[in-house]
């Protein structure tokens, strides 16, 4: 009988901590997506800003410089909240959306595969170093060696 309750309460004990780490997930989750992104360039880019339209054609590789004519290099993440909040507010397309998109325009001679980084520290010093680099990182990632650009 005594080993009976003590498995309750071993499985008790464990269903607590189950939805307590779920609970956490989804507040962080919420939180990651609540901030947003940022979208950050190398401190060579002139511009302090870019439009909408401008980011969207730049990543979807229909030009590859800005309305001053600067030339730049977009930067995407592999995945994670920020590549998620960025695909949906500044693209409106989904990972898989976008991958098929690039492989389209490779297929075609048309474009290549944008550099991609494993997360926001990698984008920060990939684009700290690499003149013209254009990416997006988590609003909470310090942005130390590269600018943020207001997107209007």
């Amino acid at each position: 009988m005594e080993a009976k309750r003590q498995t309750e309460e071993n499985m008790t004990k464990k269903l607590k901590y189950i939805v307590m780490m779920v609970a956490v997930a989804i507040l962080a989750a919420g939180q990651a997506r609540a901030g947003g992104v940022k979208v950050i360039a190398n401190v060579g880019v002139p511009a302090n800003s870019i439009s909408v339209a401008e980011l969207k054609s730049v990543y979807l590789e229909e030009t590859n410089s800005l309305v001053d004519g600067t030339h730049v290099q977009p930067v995407l993440e592999k995945g994670g909240p920020a590549h998620e909040i960025f695909l949906k507010e500044y693209l409106d397309r989904t990972d898989p959306a976008l991958q098929i998109y690039y492989r389209t325009l490779i297929f075609t001679g048309k474009g290549l595969m944008p550099k991609a980084v494993l997360s926001d520290a990698e984008m920060v010093a990939f684009v700290a170093k690499t003149k013209g680099a254009i990416g997006y990182v988590s609003s909470a990632t310090p942005a130390e060696g590269v600018k943020v650009l207001e997107v209007k």
